[in-house]
C-alpha cells in the first residue's frame, strides 16, 4: 500500500520557524519586500491570554500549557540528583511574551570572543548598531556621558524604559553594594555592565512589549505574510533530485482545545514548499529537535532512533549552556516588601487599583528589579557575576510567597563552564527532549558558585542594609566552608531560562560548528539557523536582547540572498 502524500499548504520564497523573539522580527522584516512571500510557522497560539500582557503575569504563563512547552531536564547530578522545570515559550511572541522583560544586551568582550572564533563580523563594534537599529529607548535622558547617542536608538519597533516601580530594600541593596566598591551604574548595555542599579525592562507604559506587538502585529495585514499558528514542525523537506537542499518542511496542526487539557492531537502532516530559504527560529531546543527528526546531526544517534541520517553534523544539539541562579533568601523586617504586601485583602486591592487607573505599582514588575555585576573573586578580569534582586520569596515560580517578609538575592555565574546538552528521545514529533545543562560539572562552576554566596553575604552584611535586620532564610548561616557551600549550590540552583548555544556558529574546519557566520547550515543549502542556539558562548547577560540582534542580521543576510537568486 502506498504511503499517503501530506496535502501541500503552497510555494513559499521563504519560510520561518517559530513565531518567538527571532521569528516575530524575521517575519517582519522579510516581508516588507512585497514581492517575498513569506510563510510563518508557529506551535503555539495566539498572545491573546491576558497574563502575557500584565507583567507580573509570567507567574501564570511559566507552567502553563496554553503558553509553555512544558519542558524539564533530566536529574542533574550538580544539583542533588533534581530535575527542574524549564520553560520555552509556546505562544505568539515566544519566551518574550513570558520571559523577565529585562533588556540586556551583555559585554563587548562576549561579542569579540564570538568574532575570535572565527566568526567575522560579530564583534561589538559591528553588532552594536544592529541593537539600535530596532531599539526604542525611552531610559535615562540626563546622561552626561552621551551614552544615549552613541548606545541607542529611537524610533525602532523595540521599546525600552525604565520600570514604574521603586522598593526602599532594593535601594538599600543597591547602596550595600556601592559601600563595598561596586559602582551605580544607569545604564547596563553601553558594553561594560559592572555595577549595580534597576534594570530597563520591554514594557510600554506598564504593559509587556512582546515581539508580537513589536514585530508581528504591524506586519499581520501584508497580503505576502501567512501565519499559521498551533504548527508544529515535524521535518524539514529535501529536494528528490538536489538531496542536501533543504526544499520546505512537513508540519501538524494540533487541537487548541485539546492542547489545553494537556493532550496533544495532531493532524495528519502538511507540507510547505520553499523557494528560497527555511529559517529555523524554534529556539535552542526547539531548532535542535527539528533538525534530528530531518537527520541532521550524529549519525549514531539518529541510526538508534530509526531516522536515516542527512548530514553528519556532530556539533548539533551539544554545548548547550545556561545561567545556574542561586536564589539566596533573607528575611527582613521594618520595611514592605511583596511578601507582606500581598499577604492580605487590602494590599492586593490597592496593588490592582494603582495598576489599573496608573499602570503602576508591582503588577508592573518583572520578576527582577533591582541588578548587580560584579566579580566573583580577585583576578577576574571583568564582571562575572549577574544579581537579580527581588523583594519577595517563594520556594519556586508557580508557589505562594512566604508568610514573612523577605527578599531574594538570586545570583548567577554569568560564563558557565559546564556544557550541556539537548536530543530528541524519539522520532516522534510529540515526544519531549532530553534536556541536559550538566550544571555545575566542572570545578570551575563550582568555585564560582561558593564565592557567589560569599559575595552575597558580604553585601547583606553592609551597613546599609543593618537597619532592616536581614537573616539568611537559604540557604542558611550553617554552611560555611568550600564543601558546605557547592552543596548548598546545588540545594538553591535554578534554571534562569536562557539556554543557547546547541547549533554554536563556526568555521567549517570547526567539527562543532553546525553554522557559519552568516548562520547559515554547514553540509546543506536552503538551510538557516536564526536564534539563541547559534551562540558560540552565552552572553554576560539576559539572552532575549541578543537574540533579536541574531535575528536582525539573518534577515538581512536572507535577503540578500533571495534577491540574488
Amino acid at each position: 500500500m502506498a504511503e499517503a502524500q501530506p496535502r501541500v499548504l503552497g510555494d513559499f520564497d521563504i519560510i520561518v520557524v517559530g513565531a518567538g523573539t527571532a521569528g516575530c522580527l524575521l517575519a517582519n522584516r522579510l516581508s516588507a519586500d512585497p514581492r517575498c512571500r513569506v510563510l510563518l510557522l508557529e506551535a503555539g497560539g495566539r498572545d491573546d491570554y491576558v497574563w502575557v500582557h500584565v507583567p507580573v503575569g509570567y507567574l501564570y504563563c511559566i507552567g502553563n500549557p496554553r503558553t509553555d512547552w512544558l519542558f524539564e531536564t533530566t536529574a542533574q547530578r550538580g544539583l542533588a540528583g533534581r530535575r527542574l522545570k524549564y520553560p520555552r515559550g509556546r505562544v505568539w511572541g515566544g519566551c518574550s511574551s513570558i520571559n523577565g522583560m529585562i533588556y540586556m544586551r551583555g559585554q563587548a568582550q562576549d561579542y569579540e570572543g564570538w568574532k575570535a572564533r572565527g566568526n567575522p563580523g560579530w564583534g561589538w563594534d559591528e553588532v552594536l548598531p544592529v541593537f539600535r537599529q530596532h531599539e526604542d529607548y525611552q531610559g535615562n535622558d540626563a546622561d552626561p556621558s552621551g551614552a544615549l547617542e552613541r548606545f541607542h536608538g529611537r524610533g525602532g519597533e523595540w521599546r525600552v524604559e525604565r520600570q514604574r516601580v521603586r522598593w526602599d530594600i532594593l535601594d538599600a541593596f543597591r547602596d550595600a553594594a556601592c559601600s563595598l566598591g561596586i559602582p551605580a551604574l544607569h545604564d547596563f548595555n553601553c558594553g561594560d555592565n559592572e555595577g549595580c542599579g534597576y534594570f530597563e525592562v520591554n514594557q510600554r507604559k506598564g504593559v509587556r512589549w512582546n515581539a508580537t506587538k513589536a514585530f508581528l502585529a504591524p506586519a499581520l495585514a501584508r497580503p505576502n505574510l501567512m501565519v499559521v499558528s498551533q504548527a508544529v514542525v515535524d521535518t524539514l523537506a529535501f529536494d528528490p533530485v538536489e538531496p542536501r537542499r533543504v526544499s520546505g518542511v512537513r508540519f501538524r496542526t494540533r487541537s487548541h482545545r485539546e492542547a489545553l487539557k494537556g493532550r496533544e492531537v495532531l493532524s495528519e502532516p502538511t507540507l510547505a514548499r520553499c523557494r528560497g530559504e527555511v529559517v529555523l527560529a524554534a529556539g535552542a531546543i526547539g531548532s535542535v529537535q527539528i533538525m534530528e527528526r530531518s537527520g541532521v546531526g550524529q549519525t549514531r544517534r539518529l541510526r538508534a532512533l530509526g531516522i536515516s541520517p542527512r548530514a553528519q553534523l556532530q556539533g548539533v544539539g551539544e554545548n548547550l549552556q545556561d545561567h545556574l541562579q542561586l536564589r539566596l533568601i533573607y528575611k527582613v523586617s521594618g520595611t514592605a516588601t511583596l511578601n507582606v504586601q500581598a499577604r492580605h485583602w487590602w494590599g492586593k486591592t490597592l496593588m490592582g487599583l494603582q495598576y489599573l487607573l496608573f499602570r503602576t505599582g508591582p503588577l508592573t514588575m518583572s520578576p527582577s528589579q533591582m541588578g548587580v555585576f560584579t566579580r566573583s573573586a580577585p583576578g577576574i578580569d571583568r564582571a562575572n557575576l549577574e544579581y537579580h534582586v527581588q523583594p519577595l520569596s517563594l520556594d519556586r515560580f508557580g508557589e505562594p510567597l512566604h508568610p514573612f517578609g523577605a527578599f531574594t538575592a538570586s545570583v548567577c555565574n554569568l560564563r558557565p563552564s559546564s556544557r550541556g546538552s539537548v536530543h530528541i528521545n524519539s522520532a516522534e514529533c510529540r515526544a519531549p527532549p532530553a534536556i541536559d545543562p550538566k550544571y555545575l560539572s566542572t570545578d570551575e562552576d563550582r568555585k564560582v558558585a561558593a564565592d557567589a554566596i560569599r559575595v552575597t553575604r558580604r553585601i547583606v552584611g553592609a551597613d546599609a542594609l543593618s537597619r532592616y535586620r536581614p537573616e539568611e532564610y537559604l540557604p542558611g548561616r550553617e554552611h560555611q566552608s568550600e564543601a558546605a557551600l557547592i552543596e548548598a549550590a546545588g540545594r538553591i540552583g535554578t534554571t534562569i531560562f536562557h539556554p543557547v548555544g546547541t547549533l554554536r556558529m563556526g568555521p567549517a574546519e570547526d567539527p562543532g560548528a553546525v553554522v557559519d557566520a552568516r548562520l547559515r547550515c554547514h553540509q546543506l543549502a536552503g538551510l538557516r539557523v536564526a536564534d539563541a542556539s547559534v551562540m558560540p558562548t552565552i552572553t554576560s547577560g539576559n539572552t532575549n536582547a541578543p537574540t533579536l540582534m541574531i535575528a536582525e542580521r539573518a534577515a538581512s543576510w536572507v535577503l540578500q540572498d533571495w534577491r540574488r537568486a
